[in-house]
């Protein structure tokens, strides 16, 4: 008794049964292929939601994991980038990042040009 050959990967077929995919035929019986679905608009529209005009400028990070050193970090679109490890260390950054709001040159004038 001989065992007929094994294809080289166990579970797939052989490639000689193998066959390309073909486009499935339209309702309408034509073999083209439908280029989009029923009901759906094929030319992008613009975004719907309008923003007033505000963005982010500056981003205050803390962590402060249970039983870890809690860190924070102060960041903003004029340059600022400051780190502080440490509980004292953490909240002055923390008090300084408020007080960083007003003196900020970014913001200052962009309520002076919005007023």
């Amino acid at each position: 008794m001989s065992t007929p050959p094994r294809s080289p990967l166990e579970g797939h077929p052989p490639r000689s049964k193998l066959r390309l995919a073909e486009p499935a035929p339209t309702v309408s019986g034509s073999g083209a292929p439908k280029v989009a679905a029923e009901g759906v608009p094929t030319a992008v529209r613009p975004d719907q939601q309008t923003g007033d005009g505000r963005y982010p400028i500056a981003w205050l990070t803390i962590t402060a994991p249970r039983g870890a050193t809690p860190t924070a970090t102060s960041i903003c679109a004029c340059g600022r980038n400051l780190f502080a490890a440490g509980h004292h260390k953490a909240l002055a950054l923390i008090a300084d990042h408020t007080d960083h709001k007003t003196r900020c040159p970014l913001r200052t004038t962009q309520e002076r040009t919005a007023s």
